[in-house]
């Protein structure tokens, strides 16, 4: 059964992981952040259209987060990013440049390629990067 921090998303669909040998059960501090990122997608959603997000990375223990090759400072270590496509909108690029020409208070919004990245950091930035090959770049590319 499932725990719903908001009306579309879970719990289990932000902490969940395809690496089952890794305890990823998000703290109690950190399962509020969830609540928080959670209501922040569901903005996202709304901006979107009301399509279905398909969140493939949510919150990721130090264990995951190494394993998997992210960041030693990782918003999703905190439960503050969420890596996600929504289909029904359009390619990743589509829904960066749309989050990104919108009102959207964010940390972070990266367009990985094959997903987008989206953190709710409290430092709110609004840095738009691109993934390149050997790292990020400012912006979006035309």
């Amino acid at each position: 059964m499932a725990t719903w921090l908001t009306a579309h998303f879970a719990l289990e669909e932000l902490a969940c992981t395809e690496h089952r040998e890794f305890d990823n059960t998000p703290p109690p501090e950190v399962v509020a952040t969830l609540r928080m990122t959670a209501a922040r997608m569901e903005e996202v959603r709304r901006r979107l259209g009301e399509r279905v997000i398909t969140v493939s990375s949510g919150y990721r223990s130090r264990a995951l987060n190494r394993a998997v090759g992210g960041s030693k400072t990782s918003a999703h270590l905190t439960g503050h990013a969420v890596d996600f496509n929504c289909y029904g909108f359009g390619e990743p690029l589509e829904v960066c440049r749309a989050l990104a020409g919108s009102d959207l208070a964010f940390d972070q919004l990266i367009e990985e390629g094959g997903w987008v990245h989206l953190s709710f950091d409290p430092r709110l930035r609004r840095q738009v990067l691109t993934k390149r090959p050997g790292g990020y770049g400012l912006g979006l590319p035309s």
